[in-house]
């Protein structure tokens, strides 16, 4: 079955198709007899990965890899609750600040090797190294000396980190950190194996060389093709692995691979095209699942370069001028929550400051709009001229033509689209000589406010915005010590405001994931990270149709 129709809209489907039998669980599990023969999932996964290097990947797609392919020392249970990992326990100081995990004796690498405690020590160490230049190595700020180590002033050995014995690691941090057995299940923190890495170096995670201490181990990569894993027979827990195989494909188009999905090929999409969800709602409903995500969508402002440097003015009456209802309405569709913030709703008693035009009129936000953009030099004899960016995405381009289409209603405002694709486009938001205003975002790491609010500090590996503020530091760091909830709380709320009072982004709606999950998958949760581990799932047979 294919997308057709001049319409852009699809032909409804035929629902023959073979359905699942009835589910039996024993004892938890699930009946033999109502397996597929072949337990083999295949995955829409976005966009190409650029590595497998859990020190080095950015982005969703790596990391739904890396989360099968490698165990931190905690890891989630299928409705994202955090729990032990490749340590089965540990002890917490009385002041907060001193972890000791004792590893299982049964955790093994790929390769049969035992996982130690030196292995944790070596990927830590490699995250926090300059050498790596891991854009993610700003999260490890929480453990001791590591401001030190990533600023390169101290030695990567000096991280507080320590092997104990074989299977016994300590990690002693700079204050407490409420979220920090949260931050353990990231890649920056995953192992590496010391004979691999040792042996291949940089290539130590190139199919054939990479040795994994996850519930699959990679097979194959063919770039633009999939990447194949297969179930890990050492893993500690391979016996209650069901899925042998699983197939992760990198469609950028989400027509493409709603196709795909319609013809049998995959069992779920990474997305689904915003302009097919009624129509997904009527013939589709069983099989469409829209959850909340931990995560919000916004654009980003270069502030390194013209014409944003010190221009507060310009960059307000641009947020300003987007009517987001309009936006979450028309383009995106699925039921996704306007936003004038950074920090989305539901991270438990936090409250997002909101600017004061949030309960404005669109109308009267458009007015404030024509004013700001007039007090900073533009006007419709003298428009503002100007890149928007954005990766390829069939629901990114069309955010961004309407965003460019409001700026040019409301204010004159001549904005250009440039696709690029997904490595071009992270290296040209970094390396920040190209970028004007570009599409941004981010998903959390881990269920606090702080994993939005660090990306702004002064240095940040993620801070493509150029946003530098000695006082928003400093609010960081009294963040990082605070002790006392209702404080903390409060100081991040005021890092918020101050952050969002000159505008470095341009916030447009928090996220919700929706995607297609075909019905023979179970072991399926929704959970607000989005995080769905491979090693949970399986399929059931199918019966004929109409019986």
């Amino acid at each position: 079955m294919a997308c057709g129709g001049d319409d852009g809209q699809l032909t409804p489907p035929r629902d023959n198709r073979p359905r699942p039998v009835d589910e039996l669980l024993v004892d938890g599990r699930p009946d033999p007899s109502t397996l597929a023969a072949e337990q083999v999932l295949r995955r829409a996964n976005g966009e190409e990965p650029q590595t497998l290097d859990p020190h080095l990947a950015e982005g969703v797609p790596s990391s739904h890899i890396l989360r099968d392919l490698f165990e931190g020392l905690t890891t989630e249970a299928p409705d994202g609750t955090v729990i032990p990992g490749t340590a089965q326990r540990w002890n917490i100081s009385r002041d907060g600040k001193t972890y000791t995990f004792y590893l299982r004796r049964d955790a093994r690498w790929s390769n049969g090797d035992p996982v130690m405690a030196e292995d944790f020590v070596l990927g830590l160490q490699r995250s926090a190294d300059p050498a790596t230049a891991s854009n993610y190595a700003q999260v490890l700020l929480p453990i001791e000396n590591a401001e030190a180590v990533l600023g390169g002033m101290l030695p990567p050995d000096q991280l507080g980190i320590e092997a104990l014995d074989e299977f016994t690691l300590q990690i002693r941090l700079r204050d407490p950190t409420p979220y920090f057995l949260g931050l353990l299940s990231h890649s920056s923190t995953y192992p590496v194996h010391r004979p691999s890495l040792a042996e291949h170096g940089a290539r130590f995670s190139r199919p054939g060389n990479l040795v994994s201490n996850g519930a699959y181990e990679l097979r194959e990569w063919v770039v633009r093709s999939h990447i194949l894993v297969e179930r890990n027979p050492h893993y500690h827990s391979a016996d209650q692995v069901l899925l042998d195989r699983v197939y992760y494909y990198p469609y950028e188009d989400q027509s493409t691979a709603l196709k795909q999905y319609r013809a049998g090929e995959l069992h779920w999409t990474y997305e689904v095209p915003n302009n097919q969800f009624k129509w997904l709602q009527r013939h589709h409903p069983e099989e469409l699942v829209v959850s909340p995500w931990l995560g919000s969508y916004f654009f980003g402002f270069n502030l390194t370069r013209e014409p944003f440097i010190e221009s507060p003015d310009l960059r307000q009456a641009l947020v300003m001028a987007i009517d987001r209802e309009l936006l979450t309405e028309k383009v995106s569709q699925f039921g996704e929550q306007p936003s004038f913030t950074l920090v989305p709703p539901g991270i438990g008693e936090y409250q997002s400051p909101q600017p004061e035009w949030a309960d404005w009129t669109q109308q009267e936000r458009n007015d404030e709009a024509r004013r700001l953009y007039a007090a900073a030099g533009y006007s419709q004899e003298r428009p503002l001229r100007v890149e928007i960016r954005y990766n390829t995405s069939e629901n990114h381009k069309k955010m961004a033509l309407a965003i460019a289409s409001l700026w040019k209603q409301v204010l004159g405002v001549h904005a250009t689209l440039v696709n690029e694709e997904w490595k071009v486009f992270l290296q040209n938001r970094e390396q920040k000589f190209l970028t004007q205003v570009f599409r941004a975002g981010w998903i959390s790491d881990y269920g606090d406010p702080y994993s939005f609010l660090e990306l702004f500090r002064t240095g940040h590996g993620q801070n493509d915005y150029g946003y530098s503020n000695p006082v928003y530091d400093e609010l960081l760091t009294m963040i990082a010590s605070e002790r006392i909830p209702a404080r903390r709380r409060r100081l991040m709320e005021e890092a918020e405001r101050m952050l969002l009072e000159t505008w470095p982004i341009i916030p447009v709606y928090t996220y919700v994931t929706k995607r297609l999950v075909d019905r023979h998958v179970r072991g399926w949760e929704n959970n607000v990270m989005d995080h769905h581990y491979s090693r949970y799932m399986y399929l059931l047979k199918s019966r004929p149709a109409g019986s």
